[in-house]
């Protein structure tokens, strides 16, 4: 994915630390301060443009959530999304997500949300994928005993490694989708790709699991 290049958009998420934390290793083990209400949090990795975090925090104000996007030219989309609902149970962090223990102490979090990450497709790219072991051993660090993850992509080959890749690390499958749009689930939130994905008619996948 080509990303255009938004010089502004360094400057523009420095003027808005209410929404985008400024130092998000200050908040290691407290989370629960940035926050009006102590709840239970939910993170996204990979939160692209937003839409899926934001419409998932408006539908459950009982819950804290944490959108996570590395490229500053993508969250401030996400941002003017948050600045326009001005949701108290939603925050941003600009940071690369293989730092999370550096953000996040265990039990931090409740849940890791994965939404159409990147496949990293080629053999000697598997180390990237969101779901390769190392990855999955980094949010058992920093979610609570039983946490869990729930995953979404339109890309089988990246499905079929994911679950694989669960089921030797010891996770346990709670709930499995091979096409989701077409099954009886309730309360599925679009991500930007998702709703493109899905009116080209591709099948998307969802698996939910959980650490022992």
């Amino acid at each position: 994915m080509r990303l255009r290049n938004k010089p502004w958009a360094r400057e523009k998420i420095e003027q808005h630390p209410q929404y985008i934390v400024p130092s998000p290793e200050n908040l290691k083990g407290q989370w629960h301060e940035a926050f009006a209400e102590k709840q239970p949090l939910h993170i996204e990795i990979g939160t692209g443009k937003g839409r899926f975090i934001t419409e998932m925090a408006k539908a459950h104000p009982d819950i804290n959530y944490i959108g996570i996007e590395i490229y500053e030219s993508v969250i401030v989309a996400a941002l003017d999304r948050l600045i326009e609902a001005d949701l108290p149970n939603l925050k941003l962090l600009n940071v690369n997500a293989t730092d999370l223990k550096n953000f996040f102490e265990k039990s931090d979090v409740d849940r890791v949300y994965l939404n159409f990450s990147d496949p990293w497709p080629k053999v000697r790219h598997e180390k990237r994928r969101l779901t390769y072991k190392d990855f999955l051993k980094l949010y058992e660090d920093i979610l609570v005993d039983g946490g869990e993850i729930h995953f979404k992509t339109d890309n089988l080959g990246l499905f079929e490694y994911s679950l694989m890749s669960f089921s030797e690390y010891g996770l346990l499958l709670k709930f499995l989708s091979l096409d989701l749009h077409q099954s009886n689930y309730e309360g599925n939130i679009m991500t930007e790709y998702e709703e493109k994905f899905s009116n080209k008619g591709n099948r998307i996948y969802r698996c939910e699991v959980k650490y022992r």
